[in-house]
This record gives structure tokens, C-alpha cells and sequence, in this order.
């Protein structure tokens, strides 16, 4: 199975509407939205004084290239309102790249495949919702099976499908 998986993120505001602005924003930049899992909430990961994140995971197709989509990602992180302030702070919005197809990609400011994924429940839980299958391209593992070896204790609770 090949594909493009993005985790969109929000812990201020309305998180949902967030989430649903940057699925439209992605989409008016000519990235087409395959499958989308549910909606999760999660306390807030590596940061842990502030309110809890709702996360969705997206399969979608674009012909940008990784550092393109990232550049389109960042746009529209700023357009929606995203200030950088604090590593792991607080977000009206965060997109990552998870899996770019079978890339492996390390420069200063992009990772493919996302460094986080292996320790990450609320990462997990929906990229094994849409792609349990899904073959880590230098772990070897399908996401189920990352799920299965991850220590991470933080609840994941289902918000809802949209």
C-alpha cells in the first residue's frame, strides 16, 4: 500500500472546526483528501500543561514533492492562524507529514517518516484505523504492529467521525 498520511492537531479554540478548516485549506491547495479517520482527543503530549489535542489522520494524494507539501503545510498552518512559540506548546493547528509513500527523507526541517510515529498512541490509534497494513519503510512494521510495541500510556479516546 502506498500513500501520503498527514496528522492534523489542535488544542485551542474550536479544535474541531480547526481541524475541519485545514482539511478545506488542504484541499484548495490541490491536496485531495483520500480517507480521513475519526477524531481523537489526547492529552497533551511532551508539554503537559495545557488543554487536550484532538487529532485526525488523512490519507491524501498530491503531485508536490515532500519539501513542496511541507511549504504548502506551513502556509496554511500561518493562514489558519498557527503561531510558533514553544516546542510542543499550544496550537490552533498543527499538520505533520507521516509517511511520504516509502520515502525516506532526514533533513533539518523534514523527517519522512515522522520520528514521533513509533512512540505516538495518538498517532497510532488512527493511522491503524485507516491503514493497519501500512509498512513503516525503515522499521519494517505495519502500523498495527508499532501500535503493539508502543510504551506510550497517554488515553486516546474517540471525539467522533467527521
Amino acid at each position: 500500500m502506498e500513500g501520503i498520511f498527514l496528522l492534523l492537531g489542535s488544542n485551542l479554540g474550536n479544535r474541531l472546526n480547526n481541524l475541519k478548516q485545514a482539511s478545506t485549506a488542504l484541499e484548495e491547495k490541490e491536496i485531495k483528501i483520500l480517507m480521513k479517520s475519526s477524531v481523537y482527543e489526547t492529552a497533551a503530549w511532551g508539554k503537559t500543561d495545557q488543554q487536550a489535542f484532538l487529532n485526525q489522520v488523512l490519507r491524501v494524494d498530491t503531485s508536490f514533492e515532500p519539501n513542496a507539501l511541507l511549504k504548502v503545510i506551513l502556509e496554511i498552518e500561518l493562514e489558519l492562524g498557527r503561531i510558533r512559540k514553544i516546542k510542543w506548546g499550544e496550537r490552533l493547528i498543527d499538520i505533520d507529514i507521516l509517511y511520504y509513500h516509502q520515502y525516506f527523507l532526514e533533513e533539518d526541517n523534514l523527517k519522512i517518516p515522522h520520528p514521533g510515529i513509533p512512540e505516538r498512541r495518538f498517532t497510532l490509534i488512527p493511522l491503524v484505523e485507516i491503514c493497519p497494513d501500512f509498512q513503516h519503510p525503515t522499521l519494517k512494521l505495519t502500523q498495527i504492529k508499532l501500535l503493539d510495541n508502543c510504551k506510550d500510556n497517554l488515553e486516546v479516546s474517540l471525539f467522533g467521525r467527521y
